[in-house]
């Protein structure tokens, strides 16, 4: 392979193990604040005992996230340097505001969240909480606003300068608020919040088949259930169908990869199951006729685009991106009676005697982790063979200097370094589920709490 290929597989490989955390502490922070809000307006200590246990696996989801975070900004200048020269105006400009608007803002606050818990009051303590679950969406919005302009380039100008050709911004409105982004952000945050809800979803089930901690267990059942069940629809309804017209607007031949669509045409159907035989140039299986028409324009009436009237050149490969995309939507649409089951059964009072939906909400983390893994694979692997779509090629960006030698050496040691991270953050994360939340220490009234500034800042109490 040459140092291109080994890139992109450095880089894919690096990113998707990085995304597995993310998602996590955006939905878990949402649950956070949820919790919070909760116990000061019930005052039920049992809502504190669940908060302070599930910090705790923020806190360690937080640091992997972190450290296998910075990797992927080092790769852009060792791997991809030609390409960062490119777009170091713009996207270079977004990933410093992520840093200085949003990870600052989360870093600042997770220390008052993270050992504040008994000593703010409560609504000091959701403050803190609070600005660190935004601090982790704000910082997905600039890197989605990062992402978006590589898939829909808008407000730049390309110049010439003695190092070649530069990408330079001419508005960050429109940079910020690419045609791709607000579906984008939307489609990304709501799985991440059901990625956060399927987590309390899992271990709460583990709990209830275990029969330990049975009462917490309940409660973080009740409060994850409808978030995960409502946002599944809304994905699927909503941000589905509006990324579809997206696509097939400004990436016509993502589009018609994703769903093996080879004649422009009306009335264009959907593919549920099958393949691309790309030497006959058919798509074979169980086909639903107008649906692909109707999600793009809102009608059997609407054209798209097919294969065959897209340079073969520009095809991203085919076949992986169409069978990525069939698991993403698959399972995708699995998660609404998953979630309606889980309703049902909860507000009957038999989920603990369930035990096959049990079983299969300790599995979801891993289901909803998957999905939105195959949802970031579905863009990037059909945005190819463009870095900056209709802009700059993939094969462009790579580092002139690059030698095959480094690239092997360096994802070695990746591949090395992330299964022992992996091993570890199981490890850990398994030992925190085991021992399950601690009682508390006291179990003081709201009331009785410091909550001003005086009682938070100032001297301790005298006990």
């Amino acid at each position: 392979m040459n140092p291109e290929m080994l890139s992109r597989l450095q880089f894919a490989f690096t990113i998707t193990f990085h995304y597995i955390y993310p998602p996590i502490s955006i939905g878990l922070g949402l649950m956070l604040v949820v919790m919070g809000i909760i116990y000061i307006r019930t005052g039920n200590s049992l809502w504190r005992r669940m908060s302070f246990f599930w910090v705790k696996v923020y806190a360690l989801v937080f640091a992997v996230g972190i450290a296998t975070g910075v990797v992927l900004e080092f790769e852009f200048g060792t791997n991809w340097a030609d390409y960062s020269r490119f777009v170091g105006n713009i996207f270079g400009s977004l990933l410093a505001a992520e840093g200085v608007f949003a990870f600052f803002l989360e870093g600042g606050f997770l220390g008052l969240m993270l050992f504040g818990g008994r000593r703010l009051g409560p609504r000091m303590w959701l403050l803190a909480t609070f600005l660190v679950a935004f601090g982790a969406h704000f910082s997905a919005v600039w890197i989605i606003m990062a992402n978006s302009w590589m898939q829909t380039p808008d407000g730049y100008t390309v110049v010439m300068t003695d190092t070649g050709a530069r990408a330079v911004m001419t508005s960050f409105a429109e940079v910020m608020f690419t045609p791709s982004f607000l579906s984008r952000i939307g489609h990304v945050l709501v799985g991440a919040w059901m990625v956060g809800s399927s987590l309390l979803l899992s271990v709460s089930a583990w709990y209830m088949l275990k029969k330990q901690h049975v009462e917490v267990a309940k409660k973080t059942f009740k409060i994850a259930i409808p978030v995960f069940f409502v946002f599944s629809i809304i994905q699927v309804a909503l941000f589905g169908s509006e990324s579809a017209a997206i696509v097939a607007e400004y990436q016509p031949s993502k589009l018609a990869a994703m769903e093996g669509l080879w004649d422009t045409q009306d009335n264009a159907p959907m593919t549920l199951l099958g393949w691309i035989d790309k030497e006959s140039g058919k798509t074979r299986g169980l086909k639903v006729p107008s649906v692909l028409s109707i999600l793009v324009g809102g009608s059997p009436d609407t054209e798209v685009v097919g294969l065959n009237d897209i340079d073969s050149e520009l095809w991203p490969p085919l076949r992986l991106t169409f069978q990525t995309y069939r698991f993403m939507i698959i399972w995708g649409s699995l998660f609404i009676p998953i979630g309606f089951l889980g309703v049902f059964f909860f507000w009957r009072g038999r989920i603990m005697e369930t035990r096959w939906l049990l079983w299969l909400f300790v599995l979801s983390i891993f289901l909803t982790e998957a999905v939105t893994a195959a949802g970031w694979a579905v863009t990037e692997i059909g945005r190819q063979p463009w870095i900056v779509y209709g802009l700059m090629k993939t094969a462009e960006g790579v580092s002139p200097t690059l030698s095959t030698g480094e690239v092997v050496a360096s994802m070695s040691m990746f591949i090395i370094l992330y299964i022992a991270l992996l091993t570890l953050f199981i490890y850990l994360l398994n030992g925190k589920i085991q021992h399950g939340p601690d009682p508390l220490v006291e179990d003081k009234p709201i009331s009785a709490l410091p909550d001003t500034f005086r009682e938070i800042f100032g001297r301790p109490r005298a006990s």
